[in-house]
């Protein structure tokens, strides 16, 4: 896909993101929103998946570690059509395949159950040893949260990862620089991100915008050209990309717009579009 085709899908998943939360009258709209140009790219052009048979063995994977941003995957399941887009109104909702985390049981295109911080890397990393144990010629992708890396699980999976040399893992760290409680550096901050993951023997990758497809294009190129070790994208993002009252504001972590708010995000997203 070109960068301009890209660019407007990851407009739509915008939309999604913002329509889901909306209806659901909770979630995580702003690392949704930061991670979306990240998770268009790979489910619309760098990973091996087929919509109309999501458990295919020879798929790459996808695991969400940073599992409250559901709504961001949600959205470009739906968009790459996974499942329908009008499915993304039922988020949260009681009987909906589409809850607050992911669930690999129940949503198409869900490789992996996410939600609590620091796990999903691990399970990842898991499905890149197999691959390599049993032949499989697949790709695994994990995105984290540079609130989620304060995890010690994360580093645990990062050591065993590196000690393998598990060239088909590729980590994106969605650096966005906010958490639920405020700013990284004001919490518990991970910092330097870049310097930690090589310590662990991954290649590390720094963009620094990650929410140019440029940038991320030249990234994961380089992810999939690295021999021996397993890679680390470092991506700089602005937390709620996309909706101007969203963009660096902390609160939007977890909250979702009113009516008001929808109506204006949707206005700016349609005028992207």
């Amino acid at each position: 896909m070109t960068n301009e085709e890209l660019r407007r899908a990851a407009t739509e998943v915008r939309k999604g993101i913002v329509t889901g939360t909306h209806a659901a009258k909770s979630g995580h709209p702003g690392g949704s929103l930061s991670a979306a140009d990240i998770m268009t790219y790979l489910y619309f052009e760098e990973m091996n998946v087929d919509p109309s048979n999501p458990a295919w063995d020879g798929r790459d994977r996808f695991v969400l570690s940073k599992g409250h941003c559901a709504p961001g995957l949600y959205a470009v399941l739906a968009e790459r059509g996974f499942f329908p887009k009008e499915e993304l109104t039922t988020l949260r909702h009681i009987g909906s395949r589409l809850q607050g985390h992911p669930n690999m049981h129940d949503t198409p295109g869900v490789d992996m159950s996410t939600g609590s911080l620091g796990q999903g890397v691990s399970a990842a990393v898991g499905m890149a040893l197999s691959a390599k144990t049993f032949g499989g010629d697949w790709r695994v992708y994990a995105l984290l949260g540079d609130g989620e890396i304060e995890e010690g699980q994360v580093w645990e999976a990062a050591m065993f990862a590196g000690n393998h040399d598990l060239d088909n893992l590729c980590v994106i760290v969605d650096h966005n620089g906010l958490q639920i409680d405020g700013p990284i550096e004001e919490v518990n901050s991970a910092m330097p991100i870049a310097d930690k993951f090589r310590a662990f023997g991954f290649h590390v990758v720094e963009v620094a915008d990650g929410n140019d497809f440029d940038q991320l294009r030249s990234a994961f190129a380089e992810a999939r050209a690295t021999k021996g070790s397993p890679t680390c994208i470092v991506a700089e993002t602005v937390k709620g990309k996309g909706v101007s009252f969203m963009e660096n504001q902390v609160g939007w972590h977890g909250k979702a717009p009113n009516d008001e708010q929808y109506a204006q995000a949707m206005a700016e997203l349609e005028r992207e579009a």
